[in-house]
């Protein structure tokens, strides 16, 4: 991204729906109770939008929300790349408003996968013609979480990673949802309760992988200049960029371990005008525990196979020295099945020190990750005020 684009949008709502199990909403629902909530966040009302950047399991989800909202906006995008596509969002926003085809940008996400039933596990029905179709569904590959555990049977082989280091992911998520009243799971967790639970993917355990939640989300942007006359600090897009390898199933991949979300990270940070240094709090999307690992390794807090000692001894925890998923995170907190927009609220949250008893001290600069589908894609974010 340009250099230039640094700054010049921010962040002036931002809000959760209601979380966990909510049965009663529908996911168009959910959406639409948080966008009046980070509307009033933000002191603006439905008429001020005019870009409308949302994402459900409808193909035409920025049209449907729009018109139940009751706006005509000028803008509309309902790019789906996966779990990192609000993310994505963000970044369609800035060069949006910055272009002046829309003012004051809308994202938001919803769905009511626990309340529908979870995920389907096993063989779904699937049109044979497409290459999942082929060859992935009928030999019964349960996705995502399968290609992750062949991801994690890789790490543990080539450099030693035990399980104890993923378990370590889950703890630390654990703690840090106990301090969060809105958190779906609070009770104590250990590492032998996380090695203990049982496989579902071997070696990823029950513990290892996200919950399965109902939740909606929105935030709200505009211009700089717009921003500071708000209700809310403004919170800066400094930095963001994003990298495409394939559609959903991986057959192109030689190395599993090789991403893009090192490239992706650095030019973030290169756009932002920072370096890891800067970074006061970590959103990462933790769908599954070696995912967090991977991350931490590719964005560059350690070298490629150190992560699983990266991690040790609580080092993601509340009294650890690298704050990360300080909400609790897609484990503990809440994974509404694409987790990418809670991870920028509770960024947002922090950089407005708003968190309560896991607020940390005086943040400036957050860092969002998100990969999207199954190593298809990658987003990284910096965030400042």
């Amino acid at each position: 991204m340009n250099k230039a684009l640094s700054g010049k949008i921010a962040i002036v709502g931002a809000a959760e729906s209601d979380l966990g199990k909510v049965p009663h909403l529908s996911a168009l629902e959910l959406q639409g109770q948080a966008t009046h909530r980070a509307l009033k966040d933000a002191g603006l009302q439905l008429a001020d939008i005019d870009g409308v950047f949302a994402h459900t399991e409808d193909r035409f989800s920025g049209l449907l929300l729009a018109e139940y909202l009751g706006i005509q906006p000028r803008y509309v995008d309902s790019t789906n790349v996966g779990g990192m596509s609000n993310v994505s969002h963000i970044r369609h926003a800035l060069a949006a408003i910055e272009s002046g085809m829309c003012s004051v940008a809308l994202i938001t996400y919803g769905s009511t996968q626990r309340s529908d039933g979870g995920r389907q596990l096993g063989i779904v029905a699937e049109d044979a013609r497409t290459p999942r179709g082929q060859f992935i569904t009928p030999f019964g590959q349960l996705s995502p979480i399968g290609y992750y555990a062949m991801v994690a049977q890789l790490h543990m082989h080539r450099y030693g990673t035990k399980p104890e280091a993923l378990a370590e992911v889950a703890v630390a998520a654990r703690q840090w949802a106990m301090l969060n009243p809105k958190a779906y799971r609070r009770e104590p967790l250990t590492i032998d309760e996380v090695l203990s639970s049982p496989y579902i993917a071997e070696p990823l355990r029950v513990r290892d992988c996200c919950l399965v939640t109902d939740a909606g989300g929105a935030l709200i942007l505009t211009t700089t200049d717009k921003a500071k006359d708000l209700r809310q600090p403004p919170v800066y897009v400094l930095g963001i960029d994003e990298t495409f390898a394939h559609h959903y199933t991986p057959f192109s991949t030689e190395d599993w371990l090789d991403t893009q979300v090192a490239e992706t990270s650095q030019s973030a940070l290169e756009m932002a005008g920072v370096t890891l240094a800067d970074i006061d709090v970590v959103q990462i999307y933790d769908h599954f525990t070696i995912g967090v690992i991977q991350a931490l390794e590719e964005i560059g807090f350690c070298p490629r196979g150190q992560g699983g000692d990266f991690v040790k001894g609580g080092r993601l925890s509340p009294s650890g020295d690298l704050p990360i998923n300080t909400s609790g995170g897609g484990l503990s907190y809440n994974h509404p099945g694409m987790y990418g927009m809670l991870l920028m609220i509770e960024a947002v949250h922090q950089l407005r020190q708003e968190c309560g008893e896991r607020q940390l001290p005086n943040p400036k600069h957050a860092l969002v990750h998100a990969p999207g589908l199954v190593f298809s894609a990658n987003s990284t974010m910096i965030l400042g005020v």
